[in-house]
């Protein structure tokens, strides 16, 4: 790239620096992003630049992976239903210890020694978040629908950002670990793109980004060419029951379409194995993901 060729990328990304200086942004952070060295610390020069141009950054991360391996090495056997791990005590300490230890403050570590200002916490914290228990609804061989119980997993009651509103008011990057409590207090494990979709809505975030392991939606899955950048609420439903967007895509859009009409002005779904994804879909014209906006002609750039 020549000396022209670089003032053209600054320059094409101003506008957009503008506009999104106070915004607030909550990122959820997820998949090989979160185990390739390389891809972290791309996502954490990301998250710097964008606190250093005046956007006000929120982190959430899942760990499934890191769960995993732990229950492994301790020989503590698991099982899942519908995708969701049976969570018992000695699961939950697991869980607990791996996703607002291990993982919460890697993270934090990664980001301040670059030169930031991370706080690791979880939900607990400033009883952040309040769930309920969640039960999962299976057919059972007479027809009938029953609700199973999985253990200690949350389904989010309420959000309090008192903790987050101070953090980044006051210059610091919360970095949160999706566990929440219960009105007696017990520990629950929470779904991390749903607790991510949740802090937005309920933060008024300006944008919510889901990264993950996907390009984003396309209308023809065996077509890259067929990337759409772009999606109204109304156009993700249609395509949802048309089948264009479908099995795994369908709860990342359903996150996405929550937290808009729970306030959240725009929504994208970006591939956090692209280095630098944040930041080439968040400050140039092209982007390289889906984003997800209440209407036609909601798009605030």
């Amino acid at each position: 790239m020549n000396d022209t060729e670089r003032i053209d990328t600054l320059i094409e990304a101003l506008p957009y620096i503008n506009v999104f200086q106070n915004n607030i942004i909550v990122l959820k952070y997820g998949g090989n992003a979160m185990i390739n060295d390389t891809l972290k610390e791309s996502v954490m020069q990301d998250v710097l630049l964008m606190k250093s141009v005046g956007i006000k950054p929120i982190i959430v991360h899942g760990g499934g992976p890191f769960i995993n391996d732990m229950l492994t090495d301790l020989n503590i056997e698991t099982e899942f239903k519908k995708g969701l791990r049976v969570t018992d005590d000695a699961v939950m300490e697991v869980a607990e210890m791996v996703l607002s230890g291990q993982v919460n403050k890697n993270i934090v570590k990664h980001y301040n020694q670059i030169g930031g200002n991370a706080v690791g916490i979880s939900g607990k914290d400033g009883n952040m978040i309040k769930v309920k228990k969640k039960f999962i609804e299976e057919v059972s061989d007479s027809g009938d629908i029953e609700f199973v119980d999985i253990g200690l997993v949350g389904e989010i009651e309420t959000i309090d950002t008192t903790l987050l509103t101070l953090l980044i008011n006051n210059d610091f990057v919360p970095v949160i670990s999706p566990v929440g409590v219960d009105m007696n207090g017990e520990t629950h494990n929470i779904n991390a793109d749903y607790v991510a979709g949740e802090i937005a809505g309920a933060i008024q975030a300006d944008k919510f980004i889901l990264l993950t392991d996907t390009k984003g939606v396309y209308e023809d899955k065996d077509d890259d060419s067929t990337l759409l950048s772009e999606l109204t609420l109304e156009q993700v439903e249609q395509h949802i029951d048309s089948g264009v967007i479908s099995d795994g895509m369908i709860p990342k859009v359903e996150c996405c379409s929550h937290a808009i009409k729970k306030g959240v002005k725009q929504a994208h779904i970006v591939d956090g194995r692209i280095k630098h994804s944040l930041l080439l879909e968040l400050f140039f014209d092209a982007g390289i993901g889906t984003m997800i906006i209440p209407h036609e002609g909601g798009r605030v750039l």
